[in-house]
């Protein structure tokens, strides 16, 4: 049986020879913190709007991953840790939760889209993660506010899902 990391390398050497790309893979991850969640917001970027996330500033660096830069590329993983696409990161952010903004929470394309929406659905994700870790929650805790667009499988070019 195939690893996920032979797998992640095997997609990541078809995004590399099909688009000619030179640089490093940054890292593979899946989103939420379930598979079932995983899954779910895996779709909304391959087939919906998703073109944002939002991640604690605490849970980069140490041993987590590296805080994202503009142009990284890293792989999205679904719930099983299969990979689903490359995405490159456009625009990055770091910022108290509270200052999350309407066209942040419309480019993160979860729920209705709202703010509202948004900052009730992260606060509930992460007090969970501040919970697990043993760190500490507020409405001014530091969030990293990443955007970024998918750049494989390129749409259109018989190779989507």
């Amino acid at each position: 049986m195939e690893s996920t990391g032979d797998t992640v390398a095997a997609f990541w050497a078809s995004y590399v020879s099909a688009s000619g790309y030179d640089g490093p893979l940054v890292t593979s991850y899946a989103f939420g913190d379930s598979p079932e969640l995983a899954d779910e917001l895996g779709e909304l970027v391959l087939h919906g709007p998703k073109r944002a996330t939002a991640e604690l500033a605490q849970a980069f660096g140490g041993d987590g991953d590296p805080m994202p830069q503009v142009d990284d590329r890293c792989v999205v993983l679904d719930g099983a840790g299969r990979p689903l696409a490359v995405v490159r990161t456009t625009d990055v952010r770091v910022g108290p939760l509270s200052s999350v903004d309407d066209a942040f929470a419309w480019d993160e394309g979860e729920g209705d889209r709202s703010r509202d929406w948004w900052l009730d659905a992260h606060t509930r994700f992460f007090r969970r993660e501040c919970e697990a870790n043993g760190w500490d929650f507020s409405d001014a805790i530091p969030v990293v506010f990443e955007r970024f667009e998918v750049v494989w499988p390129v749409r259109g070019a018989g190779r989507g899902r």
